[in-house]
């Protein structure tokens, strides 16, 4: 059965709302079809089951808390929220941003999760290569940010300057990059790290600071303005992930026009096909020195175009992308084509 094309739909995002900063949510309700009638997360909301399609991302985030008897609440109540949208038929639809959580949870954290995936109906892929679980779903790609930053102000790019940016997370490699910066024989070289690190990361970066002139941090989530300035005053911004599946600030690099240096994977390499040569460069295996010496030296002497190609990252594509995934999981549902419940 096919929706009607004036059918309204209520998605329920299981996140918070848009606040004016970059977040991914922009992305799916800016310059969304206006049937499409958005809510966030909350309690009431989730529990008072006014909604057509619950749209979740990190489903983590939904059943963790602050302490073990907080993730239990959580977890029960996710448990007995997804059961009743069964019986409901409200397709549950998951973005998967990442492969699995980036912070391992508890067996009973693992057990829950299991379940959201069990339940979920329809998901959606942010890059091509991505499995999608169980056939049932699409790929619509991350949008770019050149249009949301088009208004600010940038800087001119600074040689020898070298920036990562996002939040820190020990995932994302930033103690290989400050030992192998302080191993870096350049006195003109500057390390920037800008970002809300957890405690211990801290800790290690500010120390960094202090030991090494050359390095600086701002070590706090900043507004949008802030970050095309950093962005944009890097000659090089360096993601030393010790692994690399999708990155908002790899994205957030490109939008800006500023060369990128991430892992060798399977994503960043269909991704420097995709915007042409010269914009993405790698590291292979360990991070170290060579690999600052070898990007800096390429991006240097390497040809590249004016800009990186990002055509098929328009926001109103990923918007109408969205929409069609939505109407498609309602229509699997309401034709009793379901996940295993």
């Amino acid at each position: 059965m096919a929706l009607s094309n004036t059918s309204r739909i209520r998605v329920l995002e299981a996140t918070k709302a848009p606040d004016g900063t970059t977040r991914y949510i922009d992305q799916i309700v800016t310059d969304a079809d206006p049937r499409i009638e958005f809510s966030y997360l909350s309690i009431s909301r989730l529990f008072s089951f006014k909604y057509d399609v619950l749209h979740i991302h990190w489903p983590e985030v939904l059943i963790r808390g602050r302490n073990k008897r907080t993730s239990l609440i959580k977890s029960a109540a996710i448990l007995a929220v997804f059961t009743v949208l069964g019986w409901k038929r409200v397709p549950i639809v998951r973005t998967l941003h990442n492969q699995g959580p980036h912070e391992p949870g508890s067996s009973i954290d693992r057990a829950v999760l299991r379940f959201i995936d069990k339940k979920t109906d329809y998901f959606v892929t942010i890059n091509e290569i991505t499995e999608i679980p169980r056939g049932v779903g699409k790929y619509i790609p991350h949008g770019h940010y050149r249009d949301r930053f088009a208004h600010m102000p940038r800087s001119n790019p600074e040689r020898g300057r070298l920036l990562s940016a996002g939040l820190i997370r020990p995932y994302k490699g930033i103690e290989d990059l400050l030992v192998t910066f302080e191993g870096l024989a350049d006195a003109q070289a500057r390390l920037r790290i800008v970002g809300s690190p957890t405690a211990e990361l801290r800790d290690v970066v500010e120390s960094a600071v202090n030991r090494d002139p050359r390095i600086s941090a701002l070590l706090e989530f900043v507004p949008d303005v802030i970050l095309v300035d950093e962005v944009s005053r890097a000659e090089l911004v360096c993601l030393p992930y010790r692994d690399l599946h999708n990155s908002g600030m790899l994205l957030v690099a490109l939008s800006l026009d500023r060369p990128v240096l991430v892992p060798d994977t399977p994503t960043t390499r269909l991704l420097a096909s995709e915007v042409g040569s010269g914009w993405v460069h790698f590291f292979h295996g360990e991070f170290t020195t060579d690999s600052l010496l070898e990007a800096f030296a390429a991006l240097r002497s390497a040809g590249r175009s004016s800009r990186p190609d990002m055509t098929h990252r328009d926001w109103p594509r990923v918007a109408r992308l969205y929409g069609s995934a939505f109407d498609e999981a309602l229509a699997a549902v309401r034709n009793g084509r379901r996940a295993d419940r």
